[in-house]
């Protein structure tokens, strides 16, 4: 295990959260919140001083192979996230650090369950509560990758543990390169809705923080009211990017590259968008008939929205959908575990890998009836490597495992079944909210301690693909054999 370098990481960390701080403290600066603005100084100058002495004895091994990519990686968003929980508590927002490592963690991984029941604070903290969002979304080793060089191709160890989705690809050769790109396309599409949302009437401060967690798929909102407080004009901007930001970014690559065969011929992204207007169509006729909105463009309105806030698990919502019919509920309680695209901000199962089990398990049922075929399985007209089918398994039996436990571990709380399905498969899946007393209405601040540690392990592993969180806690990953 090459400790210095990962010693070397973690200091990097450190230094450009005490950097991304900078942008709440500029808040404080104009809202003159001038007590806010001495905690986040302090954190900003704790964070550069320790991290600037970490990283100033660099390492001569530069060497990260699997193991320490997602050692790295999964203490590189306990440290942030531990680091980023402080101006909760120094503010007074919460007296608990539990409370803001759980609000911290859930931002940072774009969950958007929350402990709060007021979300209306101060504005540099609540601009920092959404910020962590856009932060997560495309990842903090992937910025940090984007900015500092990393030589003998190494940092592809890093950034695998970090991105979402069965198997991770470049654009271009180098992967600090293939880094820049992501983050090019992310403040491009980050921008265009800041620009759109100020169209439709939102102040700089909404349009801001309201993208942050659009577009980092998060969910925090910066009302009590939440999306209610909205036009229909915003509602819909913010539809279309939550819908966007679903999409493999990999898609725009294409497209930006004048190459739109190879972004139409995409299946997941065709079953994501086939999935989500199927779903959102049965949703709008069956809360109609219901009288629960009032027109046919309103219930299509409303159920887009859910969908797609859902869908991608970014966790806004316009409507109590807890009070919804049955079928409804489960058919989004369903669309919860598969979740938006790999290669998006989004979170849960991924549909890539629905696919890839879809037809793995036809070619299975093909093999036994005719056992001397060969069948491969296909994605985008390209076969896929047994090594990545073999590894969806192995993710599908790891996540029932972890859903499994994290149920019979909150259970101790005795609350009722519900809740605690889906308060799991919300934060395992980086959704937000989900039904019954963790519904869109209500919060996860009731939980003990013991609960939300392990809803905060879920964020974490359900953000990071399960592997760097595993592996972090296995006792091999320590072993020197």
């Amino acid at each position: 295990m090459n400790y210095n370098m990962i010693r070397f990481l973690l200091s990097r960390v450190l230094q450009i959260t005490g950097l991304l701080m900078m942008l709440p403290l500029i808040v404080a600066l104009i809202y003159k919140e001038m007590f806010c603005a001495e905690m986040f100084l302090l954190v900003i100058a704790g964070c550069l001083i320790i991290g600037s002495i970490g990283a100033h004895f660099k390492p001569q091994n530069v060497a990260i192979y699997a193991r320490e990519g997602f050692v790295a990686t999964a203490l590189t968003w306990i440290l942030i996230s531990a680091v980023g929980a402080l101006p909760f508590v120094l503010t007074g927002v919460t007296s608990s650090y539990v409370d803001a490592l759980f609000e911290t963690i859930s931002g940072l991984t774009t969950t958007g369950s929350t402990i709060l029941s007021n979300v209306e604070m101060y504005y540099s903290v609540q601009f920092w509560r959404t910020f962590t969002h856009w932060i997560g979304g495309m990842g903090v080793l992937v910025f940090i990758l984007a900015i500092m060089p990393m030589s003998g191709g190494y940092s592809m160890h890093l950034m695998r543990a970090e991105s979402p989705g069965p198997s991770v690809g470049k654009f271009v050769p180098k992967v600090r390169e293939t880094a820049k790109i992501l983050y090019l396309i992310y403040i491009g599409i980050s921008a265009t809705q800041v620009i759109l949302l100020l169209i439709t009437g939102l102040n700089l401060y909404e349009a801001l923080t309201t993208t942050f967690a659009t577009v980092g798929t998060g969910g925090f909102g910066i009302t009590n009211a939440g999306m209610n407080d909205f036009s229909t004009a915003s509602q819909i901007v913010i539809t279309i990017f939550m819908i966007m930001c679903g999409i493999n970014f990999s898609v725009y690559y294409y497209l930006i590259t004048m190459r739109p065969k190879e972004a139409l011929k995409n299946d997941e992204v065709k079953l994501y968008l086939g999935l989500m207007f199927a779903s959102a169509t049965l949703i709008a006729v069956m809360i109609y008939k219901q009288g629960i909105t009032a027109t046919p463009f309103e219930s299509f309105h409303h159920s887009l929205f859910t969908v797609a806030s859902v869908m991608t698990t970014t966790g806004f919502a316009t409507l109590d959908f807890n009070l919804w019919p049955q079928l409804c509920k489960t058919l989004l309680a369903c669309l919860m575990l598969l979740g938006a695209c790999a290669g998006s901000t989004g979170g849960g199962f991924k549909l890539s890998r629905l696919l890839i089990l879809l037809k793995a398990m036809k070619n299975e049922l093909i093999y036994i009836v005719h056992p001397k075929s060969v069948k491969k399985v296909y994605m985008d007209d390209h076969t896929i490597d047994s090594t990545v089918v073999k590894s969806v398994s192995a993710y599908l039996s790891m996540y029932v495992v972890i859903f499994i436990f994290s149920i019979l571990l909150i259970s101790f709380d005795e609350y009722d079944y519900e809740t605690n399905f889906t308060a799991v498969a919300a934060t395992l899946n980086n959704i937000g909210p989900g039904l019954s007393m963790v519904g869109p209405t209500g919060n996860f601040g009731f939980y003990s301690d013991f609960s939300k540690f392990v809803l905060m392990f879920d964020m974490l592993a359900g953000r990071l693909e399960l592997l760097p969180m595993l592996i972090l806690f296995s006792p091999r990953t320590w072993s020197k054999r």
